[in-house]
């Protein structure tokens, strides 16, 4: 474990909610029709370079930028806070920890406006933002709903070497821990942390980073994700289809993870659980438990613990990668050296339920 991150003295932003993610693609007419004609994700503002997508839900300009660039990447985890002072405190926390800042009063991205972005301790583009563009919300447009309506952005999920460095701080930056993965030594392999009150705002995954596990948008019901899948077979894109669909362990929520046309992963999910009381429990879940991925004991593909997106510096270049240097989660679930239990006390399952081995 490497050393932790002080605790700035300075008062850390008070964090509302995700809000939106910047992804660099390499070909933005593939990825419009991805997220806009497949997804059914709303333009709220496009040209030549980018495109500002929304959810049903949302009034504020976007919750997805999709900006044309060389190299696949994620350029921006942004959250909004929830008074144009905390945008000060933003940049007072992250100073004092030693991290690039920049702020710029007209924003990084349209419709959002002062905005600050640092390089975060563990290495990510992290954006904080109050002043956004009202646009219509469209939970009531019935008549533009698909059987699959993305109605809000739900989550992020980062990977990063040194999960309880991170956890602690998220912390400090003032998250909350709702679910974590330990093996009995107390070693930590990802955990769930909250502002808004559900099950995660972003999570931190162990493995080699700092990289963008995926980024969640939220339908109102499981129909809604099978309806999904039935379009992607339809058109016969069911190869973007790399996991699921399934019912987590770890949230209680239903899910589907899908590739993007460069590969980005986008996790549609729902029906997770309210975590806003203040003795609201940590859940704990057992690594060897083989439902703690996925409820029902499905094997979880390699590739979705082994990739993952690039993330930028703020000058656009891609952030260098660390190596995890405790074992990773795949490791010790199956292959050689792993092994993973339906009922408690018993350290082996049918190959069938195994899936990759190493």
């Amino acid at each position: 474990m490497t050393a932790r991150i002080p605790t700035p003295v300075s008062p850390a932003p008070d964090i509302l909610r995700c809000a939106y993610m910047e992804l660099v693609v390499t070909d933005l007419a593939a990825s419009r029709a991805f997220y806009v004609d497949v997804l059914g994700l709303i333009v709220t503002e496009e040209n030549e370079h980018t495109i500002c997508l929304r959810t049903f839900e949302e009034f504020i300009h976007h919750n997805l930028v999709l900006r044309a660039g060389p190299v696949a990447a994620a350029a921006a985890f942004a959250y909004r806070v929830r008074t144009p002072e905390d945008l000060d405190r933003a940049v007072a926390f992250y100073t004092e920890l030693g991290c690039r800042v920049e702020r710029r009063a007209e924003g990084y991205t349209p419709g959002i406006g002062d905005s600050v972005r640092v390089e975060d301790p563990l290495g990510f583009p992290y954006e904080f933002f109050y002043d956004a563009q009202h646009v219509e919300r469209l939970a009531w447009r019935y008549d533009l709903y698909t059987p699959g309506a993305l109605v809000r952005l739900d989550h992020f999920n980062q990977v990063t070497p040194d999960v309880p460095r991170a956890v602690a701080y998220m912390e400090d930056l003032g998250f909350r821990v709702t679910e974590d993965i330990q093996d009995a030594s107390g070693a930590v392999y990802a955990a769930w942390l909250r502002r808004k009150p559900t099950v995660h705002d972003t999570a931190m995954t162990g493995g080699d980073g700092p990289r963008m596990h995926h980024i969640a948008f939220a339908t109102h019901e499981k129909h809604n994700i099978i309806a999904i899948c039935d379009k992607l077979g339809a058109l016969r894109l069911s190869d973007a289809i790399e996991r699921g669909p399934g019912r987590h362990g770890v949230s209680n929520a239903f899910y589907l993870y899908l590739r993007d046309p460069d590969g980005h992963r986008v996790e549609i999910y729902t029906q997770d659980y309210y975590t806003g009381d203040p003795d609201n429990p940590v859940v704990t879940w057992d690594v060897h438990d083989n439902q703690r991925r996925d409820w029902w004991g499905n094997p979880v593909v390699a590739s979705w613990y082994t990739e993952a997106s690039t993330v930028l510096d703020l000058d656009g270049n891609p952030q260098p990668v660390v190596p995890r240097s405790d074992e990773s989660e795949m490791a010790v679930t199956i292959g050689a050296d792993g092994f993973s239990y339906t009922r408690e006390g018993e350290t082996s399952m049918p190959e069938y339920k195994l899936g990759n081995q190493l």
